[in-house]
């Protein structure tokens, strides 16, 4: 079977929204879980330097109550990792500060008008890297609904 791309005549603007695609690490077979791997904290990288934390956890919804599975290595970066002083730092790239942010805010979507304010970068520079042909770590719009 052909896999058909859909290419987006919408142009992306600093007002869309955009997330962290998942989807996009295992359709390219990249190798995401290394990646993920070397953003935990230091207490985290040194807790699972010898366990295989690619299971699934429970996870209650803060706002809905609702008991969840989720990826357990996702959920340490996300309920505590990303929630350090020193995730994001001034010397952390543009697209590695997009990508730990999404981390930190549970993958919620941000325009990158949103994601400038909270960086102090340029929200049109953080849009034309994100929209361009390349797509850096799974950044993407978010779909549309």
């Amino acid at each position: 079977m052909i896999e058909v791309k859909r290419i987006s005549l919408v142009k992306p603007t600093i007002h869309t929204p955009y997330h962290i695609d998942f989807n996009w690490w295992g359709n390219r077979d990249r190798e995401w879980r290394v990646y993920m791997r070397s953003l935990l904290c230091p207490e985290h990288q040194e807790a699972f330097s010898n366990v295989d934390i690619d299971e699934q956890v429970d996870w209650v919804d803060p706002d809905t109550a609702e008991v969840l599975r989720v990826d357990g290595l996702q959920n340490i970066l996300i309920t505590h990792c990303a929630k350090q002083e020193t995730f994001i730092n001034r010397q952390t790239t543009l697209v590695d500060s997009v990508f730990r942010i999404f981390l930190a805010n549970g993958n919620s979507p941000l325009t990158p008008e949103e994601l400038g304010g909270q960086l102090g970068r340029d929200a049109n520079n953080i849009m034309r890297t994100l929209s361009g042909t390349r797509v850096y770590k799974g950044l993407r719009p978010c779909p549309e609904i």
